[in-house]
């Protein structure tokens, strides 16, 4: 199953031929334009931009989107454009006899109306020769069409962001391993270290203290010293989350709610990584896993 990112663009176009009663058609008479872009979101947010002669198709319109989309802020504008705004067509005689008999019963109602102007006539006569009458199979396939291409950038997106994911993953991979024998190095460094300020303190040269009770202590305190630093437990889950995402990420389908999960748990487990930190490189791993993993947070939160 494909990952499918929020982001995505599509948009078509759909020809209609428009006759008038009783003639053949004579061309496409409009053109129904849609486009659809969607960007990241919590929920399923959906919103249309629709002309007038096209609001009546918007519970169709809805019902078809939430069919396909899950999540994202989603945008549908539609409109149809009349061939008939690409010249300037004759009016017929019918028309114009039709307007001069609404213009005198306008008229007498309201004697002060301005008269119909030449534009006036020829934009009536353009919108009642262009729109087709029926839109909704037309417009609906058209919706499905670029709703289906919306889609295929959408899983094209999210192919490349499943592929970032997962790099970035095998560099959280490699710093874990680098980060896992510097804590026996450390504790072992620091054994020497209290070993060595016990000898210095105690004056083992005049007696002062036996070898075997500095070591002891010295023992002692580096033991104290291993447990305040051990990261062994958050570099296995820290493991664990990892696995986790991968194993999402390869499935796919709608993931993103759960991997923003495993992303803050990763943050945890670094930040804990860094304040238990007594050397400058495992400091230095953690800032680096930290760096990966806000990246990942930015590519998470436009997966589906």
């Amino acid at each position: 199953m494909a990952v499918y990112s929020m982001t995505g663009y599509a948009s078509g176009q759909h020809s209609m031929a428009q006759a008038a009663p009783g003639q053949e058609s004579r061309g496409p008479a409009a053109r129904v334009g849609l486009e659809i872009r969607s960007v990241n979101s919590r929920f399923l947010d959906l919103s249309f931009r629709l002309s007038e002669d096209l609001r009546q198709h918007e519970p169709a319109l809805r019902e078809l989107l939430q069919g396909k989309l899950k999540r994202g802020k989603v945008e549908l504008r539609a409109g149809v454009e009349s061939a008939a705004s690409d010249s300037v067509r004759e009016p017929s005689a019918r028309l114009l006899q039709r307007l001069a008999s609404l213009q005198d019963t306008v008229r007498t109602w309201l004697p002060d109306a301005t008269a119909l102007g030449v534009a006036d006539v020829l934009r009536l006569g353009a919108a009642d020769e262009g729109a087709p009458r029926d839109l909704a199979a037309p417009l609906q396939e058209l919706a499905a069409r670029t709703l289906d291409d919306l889609l295929a950038a959408r899983a094209r997106e999210g192919a490349r962001l499943a592929d970032m994911l997962l790099g970035h993953l095998q560099q959280l991979r490699e710093l874990a391993a680098q980060a896992k024998p510097l804590v026996p190095q450390l504790v072992e460094q620091q054994r020497a270290r209290f070993l060595e300020r016990w000898n210095e303190a105690m004056g083992l040269a005049e007696g002062a203290a036996t070898p075997e009770a500095a070591q002891d202590r010295a023992l002692s305190e580096a033991t104290a010293f291993a447990i305040r630093i051990d990261v062994a437990e958050e570099l296995t889950r820290l493991a664990a989350h990892v696995d986790e995402i991968e194993r999402l990420v390869r499935k796919g389908g709608e993931i993103g709610k759960r991997l923003d999960f495993l992303i803050q748990e990763l943050h945890r487990e670094a930040n804990t990584l860094g304040s238990k930190s007594a050397a400058l490189e495992l400091t230095r791993i953690s800032v680096d896993m930290k760096v990966l993993i806000e990246q990942m947070r930015e590519q998470v939160q436009n997966i589906e």
